[in-house]
């Protein structure tokens, strides 16, 4: 309804499939992230309804209810990734994981200081995330294959910029490699 081409994204379901179950298999904490505003909108800064101005924008009435509307349908986490119960789910009214929301407590909690973090978009969401998790004192690493871009060269440029200078914000490796290292269930 933004005007993007979400089938670019599907390359990313299948190794966050392979990740997800092996992380559950090992017993290790999983926590889900999704954008979107409240229902009257008033986390949306008109900055950002603005600058996303086409045909629709956020709030508007789409195929799947009102876009980035928290509790609409197309707002839920897609089925092949969906939460099991207990794994926390953080609503953030931004790009990043960490502003305007809990996730920093959750982590703190739970004695958590590294991320695997995956998802969409690499420039947007995952990008953001990282630098904020790094600016936060936790280690990153993104997996170059559970993450996606509308744009090919803006996946490529997001990775390189999280690991340029030895680790800027974090480091990028491939799914694979992970699952091989993990321990067995």
């Amino acid at each position: 309804m933004l005007g993007n081409d979400v089938s670019r994204l599907r390359s990313a379901i299948a190794p966050n499939e392979r990740l997800l179950a092996a992380w559950r298999q090992a017993g290790w904490p999983v926590m889900h992230t999704r954008e979107g505003h409240r229902a009257d909108l008033s986390d949306l800064p008109l900055s950002k309804k603005l600058r996303g101005r086409g045909k629709t924008c956020i709030g508007d009435t789409g195929p799947l209810g009102r876009i980035l509307v928290r509790g609409e349908h197309g707002h839920d986490i897609i089925p092949e990734l969906y939460p099991r119960p207990g794994e926390p789910v953080i609503d953030k009214p931004g790009k990043g994981a960490f502003f305007a929301t809990d996730l920093e407590a959750i982590l703190r909690h739970r004695g958590i200081r590294q991320l695997v973090v995956t998802g969409v978009t690499t420039e947007v969401c995952v990008n953001t995330t990282v630098r904020e998790a790094n600016d936060r004192g936790y280690e990153c690493i993104v997996l170059e294959d559970c993450t996606a871009s509308y744009f090919p060269e803006f996946h490529r440029a997001s990775l390189a910029m999280i690991s340029a200078q030895g680790g800027i914000f974090g480091w990028v490796s491939h799914s694979s490699l992970l699952l091989e290292t993990m321990p067995a269930a």
